[in-house]
């Protein structure tokens, strides 16, 4: 079987997402990566065969986007000629995860695809949202990468076909410790702002992650670091606590290891409010800008409670299961073709299914 990964590498979380994924994925068939975006910095170890600019985010220095960048960026015709020339047709199943250059492709093309991740969540409106509703930020939501097939992942099952989050195997067999230490990601933010602050915190030492940081340099109780996926994480699993935006997946780790979390939303940025909106139901500390009072919320953060622990229901592998047994259930309607037990007993799959705890 034939299988085509759409990923989006808007940010780190999608591509982390994909790598663990990808094992599991390739127990069913030959996988190709869709790729697109260009704001990932990560290394990106996945067979990737198509790549694109796609519609990619760009941030400022104080904690929003940078419209002007992400508007020169975007282009309707590139997008639609990539759209056109994505062989989509030629895959026995097309997993999207929130890109949307697939998904045109696939509706230009009539080819169904499952809508599997974090975004597909908030196709259900008991998802949890901010007490105001942006019209725009719901729009996108809800039609970036629309399927009428979908598998989501959010911090907890808020409706049918919403599971919980997928978490790293390097984060679920890690013993996490606490070595005083703040792990910080705010890629949103200029290190300049952040340093400012965290520099007045002079009794804790923070870790903080850097996109333009190279080389790991000590300055005062700030310890900046390059971006790394082992690095972050080893951090993090060490950590007391954690600083970072309103994403999914670091949050999601976070809460896991039962570390306190702090989280500063990206302005603008709708998805990140609704996830912020369901943070505040795990009494995490939601922040919306860094000021001149942020160091003296961040202390009394840290001298706060720790939030409700995340629990997970279904290992990584029974979550992937529930997506290529859509995909299959979608392509039999299709074209008559044999479904999940049908296919384990063809031989294809590699592994035996749930081989994997959580």
């Amino acid at each position: 079987m034939k299988i085509l990964y759409a990923v989006q590498a808007t940010g780190n979380g999608h591509i982390a997402r994909a790598i663990e994924l990808l094992p599991f994925i390739q127990q069913y068939g030959e996988v190709d990566i869709f790729l697109s975006g260009s704001n990932s910095s990560l290394d990106i170890d996945l067979p990737v065969k198509y790549r694109s600019r796609g519609l990619s985010l760009f941030y400022g220095n104080r904690g929003g986007l940078d419209y002007w960048k992400v508007a020169k960026a975007f282009s309707p015709l590139r997008i639609l000629k990539e759209a056109r020339n994505l062989p989509v047709e030629q895959y026995d199943m097309v997993l999207n995860d929130f890109e949307s250059i697939t998904a045109l492709a696939c509706k230009l093309k009539k080819v169904p695809f499952v809508h599997f991740g974090h975004q597909a969540s908030f196709a259900s409106p008991n998802a949890p949202r901010p007490s105001t509703k942006d019209w725009m930020g719901e729009f996108i939501l809800k039609n970036y990468a629309s399927s009428a097939h979908k598998v989501g992942l959010h911090f907890e099952q808020y409706d049918n076909d919403i599971y919980c989050p997928i978490i790293k195997s390097s984060i679920l067999n890690a013993s996490p410790t606490n070595q005083q230490h703040i792990t910080v990601y705010l890629a949103h933010y200029s290190d300049e702002v952040v340093l400012e602050q965290l520099s007045k915190i002079k009794d804790v030492l923070f870790h903080v992650f850097s996109k333009k940081t190279k080389v790991e340099t000590r300055m005062g109780n700030v310890l900046l670091k390059p971006v790394n996926n082992n690095g972050f994480n080893e951090s993090m699993i060490n950590s007391a606590g954690v600083i970072t935006g309103a994403g999914f997946e670091t949050p999601a780790e976070a809460l896991f290891m039962n570390k306190k979390l702090l989280c500063l939303p990206i302005l603008g940025q709708y998805e990140q409010l609704c996830n912020a909106a369901a943070l505040e139901g795990f009494n995490v500390n939601v922040l919306h800008k860094i000021d001149g009072n942020f160091s003296f919320k961040v202390k009394a953060w840290m001298n706060g409670l720790s939030p409700k622990p995340l629990q997970l229901t279904k290992s990584t592998a029974e979550i992937v299961e529930l997506a290529i047994e859509k995909g299959l259930s979608i392509r039999q309607q299709q074209t008559g073709a044999f479904g999940l037990k049908e296919l384990l007993n063809t031989g294809d799959t590699v592994f035996p299914l749930h081989n994997y705890s959580i």
